[in-house]
């Protein structure tokens, strides 16, 4: 094979390096395949040109859906950060984890994508935000061992949202410090992890932590978007702040400069002759409500929040320009991928192998997706946690107590009208709600496992030390009235119930 040119190009700083792939065509042909898993922070379904919005510039993301499959109904099962992320590296869904607030630890037993590929032979690197050790977010340094769960090339942080000055860790406590884009240092990391990872298989995932807020990026891609020519979704509120047409704007920015520099890593996929047998997914760990519904950042309900990206290229067995309107969701997509590259599936993963559905040889997926949000987060007006089903036609969410939300999308795609209420829907309301109490119990889910004090809002969970479960952290808080003012005096006088709450404090 004749030596190719990779273009390593990072912000305006474009460097040629001679590369000379490490295996045949021949060799490439019989390999298992590659996996290139590119997660972005908050990154909501409706932002991509592929999905049809006219405003925003996703150029290499439309062309990625171009080459293989859209799965236009793709969710998180439960859209918030950390357990998002465990819900994808582990095909569990969290009450099964014990993620189900963010900042706790993933527990060091669990079985992560990175140790199946691992076991299986492939080189598995992790680059970008990893948010999964819990504690204290910065620094971030997660040490090599099991808290890296079968990821053995390393170059990532646990959360940094400061994106013009960055840092990362190898294999020891000392940050590598880079004052540029964000999204550009991982880019480049991961085109390194290529160059040096042709001669085996490899699992390499990449997570940036844009576009999440706050909505900033490069100069040049902010001037790409003018906030008053943007065309708001129709369930938009107008003044909401950290949802007004400015956020959307930076919003829109920080995709495009993602996009541009997945463009790069696409490209050095091509140039190392690794296209056709790399698997590409892209996706995020759940949505932003950008003021729709009147409403900012996750964890809710509503499409803003829960759908995310789906866009997977595997030429081989995936044909090109595919379009899905199966239902897909995070708990599966560590049995699909296993599932694309013929690995077993193990019997202990709550989530399903669905690609038949991406290769075409079924036409549709699950029957209903289905989510779990454990506790209240007053900063974005959500007062408690909640359950939810969501059907082809139908979504519905609903308190411990009570029905709260039920949407007719086929009707009503903007979500503008609740139905919960609605004698014409009450058939529709009760076989959804046992559906959703049935799927509850055949998961191991619980009530129970609700907590009220807002620990995601302050003191957060993560201010001080490292926690597995939301009870310990509320025992060392009791401990800690200096640090942590407050639990003590909630949990002995506020009413544990969470819809009693909602009653008190009002209804988001």
């Amino acid at each position: 094979m004749k030596r190719r040119t990779v273009l390593k190009g990072i912000g305006g700083a474009i460097a040629a390096a001679t590369v000379q792939p490490k295996r045949s065509l021949a060799e490439l042909a019989s390999s298992p395949p590659n996996v290139v898993f590119v997660i972005a922070d908050q990154w909501r379904a409706q932002a991509l040109g592929c999905m049809g919005n006219a405003d925003i510039r996703t150029p290499n993301l439309d062309k990625l859906a171009s080459e293989g499959v859209l799965m236009r109904h793709t969710f998180a099962n439960t859209p918030v950060c950390c357990p998002a992320r465990s819900c994808m590296l582990t095909g569990n869904y969290v009450s099964k984890t014990g993620m189900v607030a963010n900042d706790l630890r993933l527990r060091e037993s669990e079985i992560t994508l990175g140790d199946l590929f691992s076991k299986a032979g492939y080189s598995t690197g992790y680059i970008g935000k990893w948010h999964l050790d819990g504690g204290p977010r910065l620094p971030g340094f997660v040490p090599p061992g099991r808290r890296r769960h079968g990821f053995q090339h390393w170059a990532a942080n646990e959360c940094n949202h400061n994106y013009f000055y960055n840092w990362y860790f190898r294999d020891d406590n000392v940050p590598i410090v880079k004052e540029e884009y964000e999204p550009e240092m991982w880019t480049r990391l991961a085109i390194e992890f290529l160059y040096e990872s042709q001669d085996k298989p490899f699992f390499l995932t990449v997570s940036y932590a844009a576009p999440h807020d706050p909505y900033v990026a490069p100069e040049k891609y902010m001037k790409m978007y003018d906030a008053e020519k943007l065309k708001m979704r129709e369930n938009w509120v107008e003044d909401v702040p950290h949802g007004e047409r400015k956020d959307i704007a930076g919003y829109y920015a920080g995709c495009t400069a993602i996009d541009d520099q997945l463009g790069l890593l696409f490209r050095a996929i091509e140039e190392l002759g690794l296209k056709d047998n790399t698997i590409v997914m892209f996706t995020s760990d759940h949505g932003d409500m950008l003021g729709s519904q009147g409403m900012i950042l996750k964890r809710k309900p509503w499409e803003e929040s829960i759908r995310v990206p789906g866009i997977i290229r595997y030429p081989r067995r995936i044909p090109a320009g595919r379009e899905s309107d199966a239902l897909f969701s995070q708990v599966d997509y560590a049995a699909t991928l296993l599932g694309l590259c013929g690995l077993p599936v193990p019997g202990s993963m709550q989530g399903t192998d669905q690609s038949e559905v991406l290769t075409g040889a079924k036409s549709s997926g699950p029957e209903a997706v289905h989510f779990q949000i454990f506790g209240p987060y007053e900063h974005s007006k959500l007062k408690a946690g909640w359950r939810g089903i969501r059907t082809e036609q139908y979504m519905y969410a609903r308190w411990q107590k009570g029905a709260w939300l039920l949407y007719d999308l086929k009707q009503d795609p903007y979500e503008m009208r609740n139905l919960v209420s609605d004698p014409a829907y009450s058939s529709v309301k009760d076989d959804l709600d046992t559906r959703l109490q049935k799927w509850m119990q055949e998961i191991g889910d619980s009530w129970e496992m609700n907590w009220t004090f807002p620990i995601e809002d302050g003191p957060e969970l993560w201010s001080y030390k490292t926690f597995y479960t939301v009870p310990e952290y509320l025992e060392w808080a009791k401990r800690n009235p200096n640090l942590a003012p407050g639990v003590e005096e909630w949990l002995t006088k506020h009413p544990s119930d969470p819809e009693d709450w909602v009653a008190v404090h009002g209804s988001s």
